[in-house]
């Protein structure tokens, strides 16, 4: 999925909207996926952006644990070598990534930023009682077309890895679909709801990144297993474990072990956790004892300019006060 994430995070990425953007400079396309920007030039900003806050969430998501999403500046493979492996790490962010763009491009069309897209008026059904439809369904079937062609693009080969990396891109698209809910606005005289208008509408990204953490903590293990078909030797991928419930498309499956991130190791990508600030009253990952791997870790003491003692003054402005305060902040060895 990778295809554009240079894009998001690099500094071409500020002229995206501004200036024509010329599908055979973007670096690491290939073929289907030069093809598909060239026919769809105008919302290929939309994809690079919606990479973005995919990766933006998956730092969010990841703020206290071992692994935090660091991305790596210089290079193509923005995370470095964690990826390579088939781990949980991978499964999620392919999913986050696959959901990022088609979040971004239905919000996009919906927004009447591009030509080539707009609402939705396929699935409105019929109206519940008090209500009707108004405003701007949101496309995300157009949008999760778009990130399909691109993500899955790569991943054609007849190996685990790209059937891996298939099913958590789509178990990132679906999850928009599981969570789009009904938006409504109410009008009448005075502010009152006499008659409501109703649209679909995406969740705000934070849920959707939520949702797939959770996913990401019950991701299923899986095994490889190898059969031959008319084409030659296929891999696929089966639950380790009989007597859990099998995945569904909904679910991330994984089948390589994480490594511990507490140590750096240039080979696994990993940076440690040296340095990083820990919380000493959590007994949970983010806690300095786990964070930390046993380690321990320093202590100092930091001063931050506050506002405080704020009134309210009539009318209509608040006045603060500016004061020093100290913190304890804790950071691993």
């Amino acid at each position: 999925i990778f295809w554009v994430m240079s894009l998001a995070i690099g500094h071409q990425y500020s002229s995206l909207g501004t200036q024509p953007i010329l599908c055979g400079s973007i670096p690491g396309l290939v073929p289907k996926q030069l093809r598909f920007c060239r026919n769809y030039v105008e919302i290929m900003p939309s994809v690079a952006e919606g990479v973005k806050i995919g990766i933006q969430e998956c730092q969010h998501q990841f703020r206290g644990r071992r692994w935090n999403c660091t991305t790596v500046n210089d290079s193509l493979a923005i995370f470095g070598p964690v990826l390579d492996k088939a781990t949980r790490e991978s499964a999620f962010v392919h999913a986050i990534a696959s959901a990022g763009v088609a979040f971004a491009v239905t919000r996009s069309c919906a927004e009447g930023s591009a030509t080539i897209c707009g609402c939705d008026t396929r699935h409105k059904g019929s109206p519940g009682e008090g209500w009707k439809w108004g405003g701007c369904s949101e496309d995300v079937e157009f949008g999760s077309m778009v990130s399909r062609e691109f993500a899955d693009a790569r991943e054609n080969r007849p190996d685990a890895r790209s059937a891996m990396n298939r099913h958590n891109n789509e178990a990132g698209r679906t999850s928009i679909i599981e969570l789009m809910h009904l938006k409504c606005k109410c009008h009448g005289l005075s502010g009152s709801c006499e008659v409501k208008t109703c649209w679909w509408s995406q969740p705000d990204f934070r849920v959707i990144g939520d949702y797939l953490k959770d996913k990401y903590d019950s991701a299923s293990e899986m095994v490889v297993e190898k059969h031959r078909e008319s084409r030659g030797w296929v891999e696929t991928l089966r639950p380790k474990y009989n007597f859990f419930k099998a995945p569904t498309e909904k679910d991330l499956v994984y089948y390589e072990n994480s490594p511990n991130f507490c140590e750096p190791n240039p080979e696994t990508g990993s940076f440690g956790t040296r340095d990083r600030i820990c919380n000493v009253t959590s007994h949970g990952i983010d806690g300095c004892d786990l964070l930390c791997c046993g380690r321990g870790h320093n202590t100092r003491t930091e001063k931050r300019k506050e506002k405080c003692h704020c009134i309210f003054h009539w009318c209509c402005y608040v006045r603060c006060q500016e004061c020093i305060r100290v913190y304890d902040v804790h950071t691993c060895k």
